[in-house]
């Protein structure tokens, strides 16, 4: 075997291991980033805290660089194991993966009490480790597929809710007045949003038993309205659910839902087999 093939092999190996769930090696590899994940952002968390930051800083501290440092080595291998590290780089997930790291990085090099609130938005920054946790479940891909899928649908309810709340707020003008709180149009229409998606503030409400009937109108519609857009989105998690999709991701282009059948990507046509 030339050291071109036992490169190309070692490679492939190791994308099996970081980006497939369907062997035992790479089962362990989602388990143990997963915990890492949540614990770092625990964590960041907990380090809010006055007491605890007095009390653990420094072990806060610790912790928060052993973090880094295997994240740190996770994104390297992650962009060593695919073909075009640089679309990894520009992914969602790859901007994610140096998200996790830059900001612990970022601190070191940004010293001095004048720029504090800098540094402590970059620590906050750390908490978008959470959404690197949504790459190792795949019920999430599915989820947001469904929502792609059903997009159109969702803003022609989206309008007709927004044309909704508009006519309600203005209705709301008209009845209740500016002695009632209801001081303009865009307040009103605040009323209407916060009504009809039954949140209910209470900062603002109808004192007329006219402007009280049409808010028990607007209350009872609010709970139908809620339910369209899980029902859209339902719909099309079931037809997602129906499809058989292979774990398979390209080592190429990082394509994943291919077919369970499916020899070359759908996206980049690089054989995946």
């Amino acid at each position: 075997m030339t050291s071109e093939s036992k490169k190309k092999n070692w490679r492939n190996k190791l994308h099996e291991l970081i980006f497939e769930s369907d062997t035992r090696t790479g089962k362990v590899f989602d388990i143990v980033l997963m915990t890492c994940i949540l614990v770092s952002v625990l964590i960041v968390m907990l380090d809010s805290v006055a007491s605890y930051n007095q009390q653990y800083g420094k072990l806060f501290l610790q912790l928060e660089w052993f973090f880094t440092g295997i994240f740190t080595i996770e994104y390297i291998l992650r962009l060593v194991s695919v073909k075009q590290p640089k679309a990894y780089a520009y992914s969602f997930f790859g901007v994610i993966d140096l998200l996790a790291i830059l900001p612990t990085y970022l601190s070191l090099i940004l010293p001095g009490t004048q720029i504090l609130l800098v540094i402590r938005f970059l620590r906050v920054l750390r908490i978008f480790r959470v959404l690197k946790f949504t790459q190792y479940l795949k019920e999430i891909d599915q989820l947001n597929e469904a929502i792609v899928a059903s997009k159109r649908k969702i803003l022609v309810f989206m309008f007709t809710v927004i044309s909704l709340t508009v006519i309600v707020g203005s209705l709301m003008y008209l009845i209740e007045g500016t002695e009632n709180g209801y001081t303009s149009i865009p307040r009103s229409i605040y009323w209407a949003v916060v009504t009809l998606t039954t949140v209910g503030y209470g900062d603002i409400s109808p004192q007329t038993p006219l402007g009280q009937f049409f808010a028990i109108i607007i209350m009872i519609a609010g709970y139908g309205i809620i339910a369209v857009p899980t029902g859209i989105v339902s719909a099309e998690l079931t037809k997602k659910a129906s499809l058989k999709i292979s774990t398979q991701v390209c080592r190429n282009c990082g394509f994943e839902d291919h077919d369970i059948d499916a020899l070359f990507c759908k996206k980049c046509g690089d054989e995946i087999t």
